[in-house]
């Protein structure tokens, strides 16, 4: 693991993990298990999230092995062979990096059971080191201050500081209780601290020094994903990354006229590919012209010492630009069908079809919706979860480039209203009772059938759209409707025990995903807003920094965990035959306001109790009927 960062993997307040049970959340790894159990915890949270990775990258590889079949099927020419290019050399260096997280990630394991087995062999007399409720602090690695800095004082700290030489992995793999140092003359609030050789807590500098690749040490993909993950919440990513270019050029002397490139080693190679990992894993931070100015003038550099990295650096270049296209195309046309949207529901017409007529299969629809699901969740970029927790930054260089950027996570949300509210206009567009029957009938049966395909957004939202009072006080309706198939899906949105039964099947889901064999077995939806609501919770639960001043990273690795299964389930192309005129009619549906939709109710069932008579005068009042 000379190449990697411990072997992280984090879980859910219930999720199994290799070797070490359950994982808790960081409060009850503290309060409930002290320092030595916690560290446990810490560890098993690092290696589910390494796991989750690992199976990131496999499925990313299978997608553009299947594009790269695609296109050499496809016929050849000169055109197609420049594009193949890129392509054949991304997925030959995906593989690379799968294939070194796969070596990090069993190295760490054994290097974990080799500790446990020391730890049982040690007697009373002689106590395993790093297992006492207060460790002494451990020995540091490198000398950064926690305090604000002026930027003479930056720069004197990066000319000074040495650069980081074991990756955490390999600090894992060391016999013994985790890393010793090599160098004590800091003390240990100026550097990185570990427990029983977890990264556990640091300052932002010395965090930032070990992301930053030598020419013989490479930071662990785990590390690198938690840290840039969480990094914003303490620096905005164009002033990270102006920090690591900074820090590259003062510790390898890229200044000098004449630099040696024997003394430099891998070092090309690996800012390279420390710029590759970054921009597969948040490729939306390169929107911002600022990221991509510093990438152009250090890979410009890079290529001036190494000219056989070009091609590398223009296959890296040209995936993040595809999918930068990708992003804005969506973009667009979300704003196209919103602004339709808009447009159409100003007339309130009720529609001279239903969704019957246009999907009558109910296995047909939850496909359609599936293959809707997927598509919105795949733009969603996993540093919207944390920039949603961040505090604006307001100052005199704040411009429109270092607001918030969380817009595909909110379209997902309002996407989910937006089928709720579908479920209700439809059912209560239809004045006849009977017709009435048969489609909440039809919404039970696809709701049972997202059930089977794992697509839990739509089943709750579809849930949701049923049980909004307009429709649920249909009770004429509900009386010829078969109820028990409706209680049974009522009862997978349960909130009692925190939504325990939904939990249990999607852990199931989980389970079967991981071992599939097709992408129909892979897919994961997860009830959207649950999943936001649990990231919030741990954000607020934790601390972002110790008593001490420094980072808590402990927090950092939860995050990690969290937002890493999303970026799995993300990875699956949806395996059904697409039916765009179902998808259009479904996404561009105008659908009713809630005062109209209020009307509606009440003239399929006239109003009974006196509230409801008072209610709908009061809603006929306010529409001028």
């Amino acid at each position: 693991m000379a190449d990697g960062d411990s072997s992280s993997t984090i879980s859910d307040s219930s999720t199994e993990n290799a070797g070490t049970g359950v994982v808790q959340t960081s409060a009850s790894v503290s309060s409930s298990h002290g320092r030595e159990s916690g560290g446990a915890e810490l560890f098993g949270i690092q290696l589910e999230v390494t796991s989750r990775l690992l199976e990131t990258e496999r499925r990313r590889l299978l997608v553009l092995q299947r594009e790269l079949g695609q296109q050499l099927t496809a016929g050849h020419g000169p055109h197609k062979k420049r594009h193949l290019e890129p392509l054949k050399r991304n997925i030959q260096r995906i593989q690379q990096q799968y294939e070194q997280l796969e070596r990090e990630y069993y190295t760490a394991v054994m290097g974990a059971l080799r500790r446990t087995h020391q730890v049982k062999q040690s007697s009373r007399s002689q106590p395993a080191i790093g297992l006492k409720h207060l460790p002494k602090p451990r020995p540091t690695i490198f000398g950064t201050v926690t305090q604000d800095r002026t930027s003479e004082d930056k720069k004197k700290l990066r000319q000074s500081v040495g650069p980081q030489k074991l990756s955490l992995s390999q600090m894992f793999d060391m016999a013994g209780s985790g890393y010793v140092g090599q160098n004590d003359r800091f003390s240990k609030d100026q550097a990185l601290i570990f427990q029983n050789g977890n990264l556990y807590s640091g300052s932002l500098e010395s965090l930032i020094q070990h992301l930053v690749p030598t020419a013989d040490y490479y930071p662990d993909r785990t590390y690198i994903f938690a840290f840039l993950l969480s990094s914003r919440l303490f620096i905005d990513p164009h002033q990270l990354l102006a920090e690591v270019c900074q820090l590259c050029i003062f510790q390898q002397n890229l200044t000098h006229d004449r630099i040696s490139r024997d003394a430099l080693g891998k070092f090309g190679p690996h800012i390279v590919r420390l710029i590759s990992e970054w921009t597969e894993l948040f490729p939306y931070d390169f929107r911002d012209e600022r990221m991509m100015k510093q990438v152009r003038d250090l890979t410009q550099r890079i290529i001036s010492i190494y000219p056989e990295l070009r091609k590398d650096i223009s296959a890296v270049m040209h995936a993040l630009l595809t999918r930068i296209s990708q992003l804005d195309t969506y973009e667009n046309s979300l704003a196209k069908l919103n602004a339709e949207l808009l447009k159409r529901s100003q007339t309130q017409v009720v529609p001279t079809t239903d969704i019957m007529e246009v999907c009558p299969s109910p296995v047909d629809l939850a496909q359609q919706l599936t293959h809707i699901e997927l598509e919105r969740l795949s733009m969603i970029g996993p540093e919207e979860f944390v920039q949603a927790f961040c505090k604006e930054r307001i100052d005199t260089e704040t411009s429109y480039q270092d607001l918030k950027m969380t817009h595909n996570l909110e379209a997902y949300v309002q996407w989910f209203n937006h089928l709720s509210y579908v479920v209700a206009s439809e059912v209560c567009s239809h004045l006849k009772k009977k017709n009435r029957v048969k489609m909440l009938e039809y919404f039970i049966d696809v709701a049972k059938e997202c059930i089977n395909i794992g697509n839990f957004n739509s089943l709750m939202a579809i849930i949701a759209g049923m049980n909004m009072n307009p429709v649920a006080r249909l009770k004429k309706t509900w009386a010829k409707v078969n109820i028990a198939k409706f209680e049974i899906l009522e009862h997978q949105m349960d909130p009692s025990n925190n939504f325990g039964s939904y939990r249990s099947c999607l852990k199931a889901a989980m389970w079967r995903s991981q071992c599939a064999s097709d992408d129909r077995e892979r897919i994961v939806i997860p009830f959207f807003s649950l999943f936001v609501k649990d990231l919030y919770f741990l954000n607020e639960g934790c601390n972002n920094r110790q008593s001490d001043g420094n980072i808590n990273f402990e927090k950092c690795w939860l995050l990690a965990k969290q937002i890493s299964d999303f970026i799995a389930w993300q990875q699956v192309e949806c395996p059904y035959e697409k039916k765009s005129r179902v998808i259009s009619y479904v996404q561009s549906l105008p659908v009713f306001s809630e005062t109209t939709l209020s009307l509606a109710s009440y003239e399929c069932e006239q109003p009974e109790s006196t509230y409801d008579r008072e209610r709908h005068k009061q809603l006929k009042a306010q529409a001028g009927l």
